[in-house]
């Protein structure tokens, strides 16, 4: 039986690939194969810079897929890189795992996905692919973000995200 071959794709920020890389490195060391999908603009920094590129053997592949924008193009705009990248890189991904599956060994079993790149859980579902979701912030973060609609529901906050005791000051 071949072994677990996990796709894992970050969202192109450097907090992101570098607690997708950790994970990563976890998924390895449980003998598990991993393709680590980087944009090809982040693929050439994070190439350049690792050290200890033959330590994994063929058990790790970093590839890149575009994310829509040229070279030269400003990364800094978040929503021009994000539209860029949600018109761009499912269907590129789709053709990646649809290579990658040609070869019967080194089939994809899941898809793990930063959360930000959503588009890509859809992707592995269109494909029959297990997935899954992974928060590279903190557990604090996502916690907060979870709750704003039950603090809205409460009354403790309104729809603009302001405390009671700020709209208690107003009348």
């Amino acid at each position: 039986m071949a072994k677990p071959h996990v796709v894992v794709i970050p969202f192109p920020a450097q907090s992101h690939v570098i607690a997708t890389m950790e994970l990563s490195q976890r998924l390895l060391q449980q003998g598990i194969r991993v393709t680590f999908v980087n944009t090809d603009f982040n693929h050439k920094l994070v190439t350049r810079n690792w050290l200890d590129k033959e330590s994994f053997g063929d058990m790790m592949q970093m590839i890149s897929i575009p994310d829509g924008l040229e070279p030269w193009e400003d990364r800094s705009d978040l929503c021009k890189l994000i539209l860029s990248i949600m018109q761009t890189m499912p269907h590129k991904l789709e053709e990646l795992i649809e290579t990658i599956n040609k070869e019967e060994s080194s089939k994809v079993s899941c898809v793990i996905a930063d959360d930000c790149m959503g588009w890509a859980i859809k992707v592995a579902k269109k494909m029959g692919i297990r997935r899954a979701a992974f928060w590279p912030a903190s557990v604090a973060t996502l916690a907060s973000m979870l709750s704003f609609q039950k603090l809205i529901d409460d009354g403790i906050i309104n729809e603009k995200g302001e405390t009671c005791m700020v709209i208690y000051r107003r009348i």
